[in-house]
């Protein structure tokens, strides 16, 4: 039986070209993208909420209602975009801000205080990590939810190691140590508020840094 020869390879102008015409089509999808997401953030900078519509949106990025649909099923897909975005750079920003501190448990103090500084909710603005919109998540789509916060647990996880390595913490396992490390952050950011009338004060980040250091450290 004949063997059926092999097809030969296109010419490689021609391979140059089309990697070229789909960088181009990828650069403008990005850039359409982009522009849907800063409509988004500035209709949440100023109603200091969530609840703005598509259309809304499309008007603000002056692009069209099928060009939204096409990058994504709806604003809730546009919102998870923003959340994603939102912890990513959370987590850069914490990554920068350690990184100068020589004793691996300065830099978790560092790391703690400043997302818990993060997460906190702000006076007529929507937190930098959408809080009412981050409860909706976690109830209706908590797979969603865990994989957003990965980059932040990443280096968590790395500063507690280090932590653990230089003796200064105990944690058998450190990524859980640090998952609830950022949940004592995050959620008691959300929940700092004091009544009207009453003589109590707001938790502040050094507090919570020292509950948190209490638990990893067995310390009381």
């Amino acid at each position: 039986m004949n063997a059926v020869p092999a097809e030969p390879a296109p010419p490689a102008w021609r391979q140059r070209a089309v990697e070229r015409s789909t960088r181009a089509a990828k650069l403008r999808a990005e850039q359409r993208i982009q522009r849907f997401l800063d409509a988004a953030q500035e209709l949440i900078a100023e109603k200091g909420t969530t609840d703005f519509t598509v259309q809304e949106v499309v008007e603000r990025s002056k692009q069209s209602l099928r060009s939204f649909y096409q990058h994504f099923d709806g604003k809730h897909e546009l919102l998870l975009a923003l959340f994603e975005d939102a912890l990513a750079k959370s987590a850069a920003e914490i990554r920068e801000a350690t990184s100068a501190a020589k004793k691996p448990l300065e830099r978790l103090r560092i790391a703690v205080e400043l997302l818990y500084k993060q997460s906190q909710p702000r006076p007529g603005k929507q937190s930098p990590l959408f809080t009412d919109f981050a409860m909706q998540l976690l109830a209706a789509h908590p797979a969603q939810v865990a994989t957003a916060h990965m980059p932040l647990l990443d280096v968590f996880t790395e500063l507690v190691e280090k932590a653990v390595e230089s003796g200064d913490t105990r944690a058998a396992k450190p990524r859980r140590v640090a998952s609830l490390v950022m949940q004592t952050a995050m959620f008691t950011a959300q929940t700092t508020g004091v009544p009207a009338e009453s003589h109590a004060t707001a938790v502040t980040a050094e507090e919570v840094w020292e509950f948190c250091l209490g638990g990893i450290s067995g310390g009381s």
